[in-house]
């Protein structure tokens, strides 16, 4: 199963969780296309908070965002996605309806800037934090096709797998095929069950 059949199982479980007016983070902006299905999801009262490290993707980010006239509900932001619970206003902490991760390295760049492990396991326990209770999600789609990806990959799992079940809803899907990419999909859950 390739990036592509993913993308739309992610989306769709996103897409459940926003409305008019919600708040969505996206951890990797890239080239932005997350970035873009978020903004389009939150429509004119919603607000989308991107993250990436490198300026080229937050440019072509914004670009895409402009072409589409949806600029004005993003603030793209220069700074990892492990510092987002820092850079996210305190309005907005336990509010956030949806967070999408797309782990690996900006798609046409440079392939030795990519997401670490250890920054990922932080974004994501930052993720938890901000997430609003009720149905809140964070889905991962995390590359195996190289070593790193693979070590992200499996870390990622190994720290999904520990979250209390009374408070998360978990789905992996993991094909099998070797190196293909995998979804995680987290649900927070309106109370403990």
């Amino acid at each position: 199963m390739s990036r592509i059949a993913l993308l739309p199982l992610a989306q769709r479980a996103i897409a459940a969780a926003l409305y008019d007016g919600a708040i969505a983070i996206d951890a990797t902006v890239g080239n932005g296309h997350d970035t873009l299905f978020l903004a389009q999801q939150v429509g004119e009262r919603g607000q989308v908070f991107g993250f990436d490290i490198q300026p080229v993707a937050l440019e072509q980010a914004r670009t895409r965002l402009a072409q589409a006239g949806l600029l004005s509900r993003v603030s793209l932001i220069n700074r990892p996605h492990e510092q987002m619970f820092a850079a996210i206003p305190g309005q907005y902490h336990g509010a956030v309806r949806a967070v999408m991760f797309n782990l690996g390295y900006l798609p046409g760049g440079d392939k030795t800037i990519v997401t670490r492990t250890a920054g990922t396991l932080r974004a994501l326990q930052s993720a938890l934090a901000l997430l609003a209770t009720g149905g809140a999600r964070i889905s991962v789609i995390a590359y195996t096709g190289h070593a790193q990806g693979r070590e992200e990959a499996q870390a990622v799992r190994g720290w999904v797998e520990a979250l209390r079940r009374d408070h998360y809803r978990v789905d992996i899907t993991v094909p099998p095929a070797k190196q293909a990419p995998e979804l995680i999909l987290i649900e927070k859950s309106a109370t403990p069950q």
